[in-house]
Parts: C-alpha cells; sequence; structure tokens
C-alpha cells in the first residue's frame, strides 16, 4: 500500500468515524432539551460556513459565474439544508442507530434517481441489492415499535422516514450536481453552499435562536456542539475530499459502513439504544444491498465492456481472413 493511498484510507475511516459518533452525541444534546434540531443545524451551518470562508481566503481566488451561483443555490438546498436538516430531526424522533443505519442506504437512492435521471442501466445485482435494502429499512422502521407508547411510535416511524428522506436529497444532489460541483475546488463550492444554506435558515431560525436559553448550557453540551459543528461537519468534508482524491469510489463507498457501526456501539454503552434480532438482520439486510449496489457495473464500464467485446470479434474476424 503506498503513502497517499495509506492517507486516504485514514481520511475516510476518520470522517466516517466522526459522522458515527455524531448521531448519539446530538441526539444526548437533544434530550437536555436546550437546543432543539433546528437550532443545532443552524450551528452547524454557521460554523461550516465561517471555517471555509476562513480557509479560502488562505488559498487562490476561483471566480464563480452569476449562472453558477444560482446552480449552488438548488445545491445547497438538497445537499445541506433539506440533507443536514431532515437527518438532525430524525436523530430527535428516533435511535441514534437507526438513523445512522439509514444513511447506508443512500447509493441505493442515487442508484434509482440516476436511472430516471440520467439513464443508467439497472442491473440484476442493483434490482436485488434495492430490494434488500429496502426489506431492511421496513425491519428496522416496523421494528422501532416495539414496546413503546402509541405516541413515541408515531415519532419514530417519522424520524426514521426523515433519515430516508435526509439520503433521497443528498442522492438527489449527488446525480444531478456530479459534474458541477467539479468545476471548482471543494473550499469554494463548499463556502458559497454553506453561505445559501445560512441565508436560507436564518430567517426560520432566527426566532429559536434568540429564545434557546444558552446560559443553561453545560459544558458538556457545549462540547458537543463544537464537536458536531466542526469535527462533525467542517472536518469530515474535508477528509472525505481527501479520501476520494487517493482512493477509488467503490472503495472509499465501503467506509459508509463504519457509521452506523460506531453510532450503535455508542449508543448501546450509553444506553440510548437495544440490540435485537430484527435490528440485526435489517443491518445485514441493507449493507448486502447497499454492497450489491456499489460493486454493480455503471453505464461507462457496460458501454466500454460492449466495446472491448466489439475489438475482440473485429480482431478475430481479421485474422480469419488472413
Amino acid at each position: 500500500m503506498t503513502k497517499n493511498e495509506l492517507k486516504g484510507h485514514a481520511s475516510m475511516l476518520l470522517a466516517n468515524s466522526l459522522w458515527g459518533g455524531m448521531s448519539p452525541l446530538a441526539k444526548t444534546l437533544m434530550l437536555g432539551g436546550v437546543v432543539s434540531p433546528l437550532v443545532l443545524t443552524d450551528l452547524r451551518v454557521t460554523v461550516a460556513m465561517i471555517c471555509f470562508w476562513l480557509l479560502s481566503f488562505c488559498l487562490p481566488r476561483e471566480h464563480v459565474p452569476h449562472g453558477d451561483l444560482f446552480r449552488l443555490f438548488f445545491a445547497a438546498l438538497l445537499g445541506i439544508v433539506l440533507n443536514q436538516g431532515c437527518f438532525i430531526f430524525a436523530v430527535s424522533l428516533t435511535s441514534p442507530a437507526n438513523a445512522s443505519i439509514m444513511t447506508t442506504s443512500m447509493p441505493m437512492w442515487t442508484m434509482v434517481l440516476a436511472a430516471f435521471i440520467l439513464k443508467e442501466p439497472i442491473t440484476s445485482k442493483k434490482i436485488l441489492g434495492l430490494m434488500l435494502g429496502a426489506i431492511g429499512a421496513l425491519v428496522l422502521i416496523v421494528g422501532s415499535a416495539d414496546g413503546i407508547s402509541v405516541q413515541q411510535e408515531g415519532l419514530s416511524i417519522l424520524g426514521d422516514c426523515l433519515a430516508i428522506f435526509a439520503q433521497i436529497c443528498y442522492a438527489l444532489y449527488m446525480v444531478l450536481y456530479k459534474n458541477f460541483i467539479n468545476r471548482y475546488s471543494l473550499v469554494t463550492i463548499m463556502k458559497w453552499m454553506f453561505t445559501y444554506s445560512f441565508l436560507i435558515m436564518i430567517p426560520c431560525t432566527t426566532p429559536s435562536l434568540l429564545s434557546t436559553a444558552w446560559e443553561q448550557l453545560s459544558f458538556e453540551e457545549i462540547s458537543i456542539i463544537a464537536y458536531i459543528a466542526f469535527l462533525g461537519t467542517f472536518a469530515c468534508y474535508l477528509l472525505i475530499v481527501i479520501g476520494l482524491r487517493q482512493l477509488r469510489p467503490t472503495v472509499a463507498g465501503m467506509y459508509n459502513y463504519v457509521q452506523p457501526t460506531v453510532a450503535c456501539i455508542l449508543a448501546i454503552l450509553w444506553g440510548l439504544d437495544t440490540v435485537t434480532l430484527p435490528k440485526i438482520l435489517a443491518v445485514i439486510c441493507i449493507f448486502c444491498g447497499v454492497y450489491l449496489v456499489t460493486v454493480s457495473k455503471t453505464k461507462k464500464q457496460i458501454e466500454e465492456y460492449h466495446r472491448q467485446q466489439a475489438l475482440k470479434a473485429q480482431e478475430a474476424g481479421e485474422k480469419k481472413d488472413s
């Protein structure tokens, strides 16, 4: 393994471990009742925006035309506001383990949306993977209602559905803007996306920010906020890009499994969740489903395969004629 590959593996492992720890920490914070999901999302966006702007001042300036800035507005709406906002609300309603496990379904939603929007082929592996993932998600949603009141059951199911919706929003962002965001550096893209997210959210979050009893926050709760806003948002976005530059997408994508693993372990240790047989089976279904979707051939790979086969047939014909 080369030094760059080792750096890529370390970056992906650290980023996904930090994301995995974010769910139980956010749950613990919101159980305190001082910080709401809306306020926590706004803090994440604000801190990340400031950090990316400060970092951009240390790098060469990139000019972004007005048309691309307009596109970045909608990219921010899907990739940050709806994704992060829905996920934090999901954590407040369901268990941290369930919310993190739902994040592994993102490649499957990307496959479905890419098939409809980009006309990517749907192979038998992808269909089987989608079915396994859907079964796992349904088992988790239904299983989360066991042993709780009717009101808690409704909130838990709503939380699971919000976690899935957050992944659908991010998958749509990846499909619609994948080629576009490669035009500029990560810092340029992120500083504008988080700026637009801040502008979108601040009119909605200002009343909650003003009514929050900040003086009641303990040192532990302030530390959790700092972790979620800086390490769980700003640092993770940087680490993910480092990893993607050194590793193949399929290898980098496998580190997504680290998130629910870390989240489940911490949630169980802190008494925020329990291990059940249906949950174990659901996790296995989701992981197997995502793996099948990940290893399936893309449109380019299928086209390249057919091209190679045609060249071989042509060469065989030429040899026969000679």
